[in-house]
């Protein structure tokens, strides 16, 4: 199955067939991983109202951790690396990404958010997409080529649809796995994911949380400024996010060899701060993003947060790592309203994107990302904080199987 673009010299009927191609697989991808994404969703409000009305059950979070640990040990050793798995299968193909990886990471998230784990969303969904779009590559044949496309379609479906940014799934997926570069004959077959996906998720009555920039300062260098000067800060926040993530998932490997045991002991650890720390930075943490577009938050906030969910992640729980990120970024940026002159609900929107672009080396799609969410208003100002972020954070993020390649490679260098 040759994929052709449209204009090429295979014939008249080329883009025709190239139109017709994709709007058919695409609209197949993202029903099925909209439909996906709204079941994920309505479960995972449904746990995490339940383990808010019943709050002693975050004391067995430790017992969950092993419950997930020896599932994925046992059964599900060929789909562990999640999302770093989906990228190497991009940069080099071995086989088929096995369909038990929708069900293993759905299953998994919801025991990782019911029982007080500090982790995410997005990994869930991405990993869904992906885990469905590439059965498509099997049952027809397809090439390399068209493989690697269905591959990104998958990531841009569920993250367009977990958080319902088409835009900004679209171009996350052509960004993530190739660092300063896009793969733009990706890009109409992901934009028709991403939308499919987002419509259907929407269809099913699923909607997203929303976030208000309430005011925006003029422009000018002043304003720039400090602007920059918070996104070198949110860039080294998501480096010290990855570092950490990544030291700690050494150490867990280092001192317990027992794979299924990582989690059981993490948890331990997470309980632990949790009762000294609250279970405010228990699951997603969207009450106290939403109170951070509102009022300064304390500077420990976004630390505990990051040291929660590097813990949970690196010991094994599952979920992903986005909307932590955004917790972290947003109540940085509200923390930094306390010590510059910039509308607290601005600071909030610049960190909730620009502290995730930094820390999974996809500033374009931040920068979309942004404006979906808080319109084209702060666009320059979420701008400058995403570039520079990205610039300030370090090739080496939280999705592994990243290429390094372009700017940022001769940056560093």
């Amino acid at each position: 199955m040759e994929v052709l673009k449209p204009g090429g010299r295979s014939g008249p009927a080329a883009p025709l067939n190239y139109f017709t191609r994709w709007i058919i697989l695409t609209a197949v991808i993202g029903a099925l991983a909209g439909s996906a994404s709204a079941f994920f969703l309505t479960a995972l409000d449904a746990v995490t109202v339940y383990r808010e009305t019943h709050g002693r059950i975050i004391f067995l979070l430790p017992v969950a951790g092993l419950a997930i640990g020896l599932l994925y040990h046992y059964f599900g050793k060929s789909i562990v690396k999640g999302n770093t798995l989906i990228i190497e299968e991009i940069h080099k193909p071995s086989g088929i990404i096995p369909l038990i990886m929708a069900p293993f990471i759905l299953v998994s998230t919801l025991l990782t958010h019911l029982f007080g784990g500090s982790a995410g969303r997005e990994g869930t969904a991405v990993q869904i997409g992906g885990a469905i779009s590439d059965q498509f590559s099997h049952w027809f044949g397809l090439d390399h080529r068209d493989r690697n496309i269905l591959l990104i379609c998958g990531i841009s479906a569920g993250f367009s649809s977990v958080f319902g940014t088409p835009l900004a799934g679209t171009v996350f997926a052509l960004e993530v796995f190739l660092l300063g570069s896009m793969r733009y004959h990706a890009l109409f077959p992901a934009l028709l994911s991403a939308i499919f996906a987002d419509l259907s998720c929407r269809f099913w009555g699923v909607g997203h949380t929303h976030y208000t920039v309430s005011a925006v300062p003029e422009l000018n260098l002043v304003h720039i400024g400090m602007a920059a000067v918070a996104g070198v800060l949110f860039g080294l926040t998501a480096r010290c996010f990855s570092l950490l993530n990544h030291w700690l998932t050494a150490q867990f490997a280092r001192f317990i060899g027992y794979p299924p045991l990582r989690p059981l002991w993490g948890g331990i650890i997470v309980l632990a701060l949790l009762l000294l720390a609250g279970t405010r930075y228990a699951g997603l943490g969207i009450p106290v993003i939403a109170d951070a577009f509102r009022f300064a938050q304390p500077g420990e906030t976004f630390l505990l947060k990051m040291l929660l969910t590097c813990l949970t992640l690196s010991a094994g729980f599952k979920g992903g790592e986005v909307t932590p990120l955004f917790f972290i970024g947003a109540t940085l940026g509200s923390f930094l309203s306390a010590l510059m002159p910039m509308p607290v609900s601005l600071l909030a929107g610049m960190g909730f994107v620009a502290v995730f672009a930094g820390a999974a080396n996809t500033p374009l799609a931040c920068i979309l990302m942004g404006i979906e969410l808080f319109g084209s208003a702060p666009a320059v100002y979420i701008a400058v904080a995403c570039v520079l972020a990205y610039l300030v954070s370090g090739s080496r993020g939280i999705y592994g199987g990243q290429s390094s390649r372009g700017i940022q490679t001769e940056y560093e260098e």
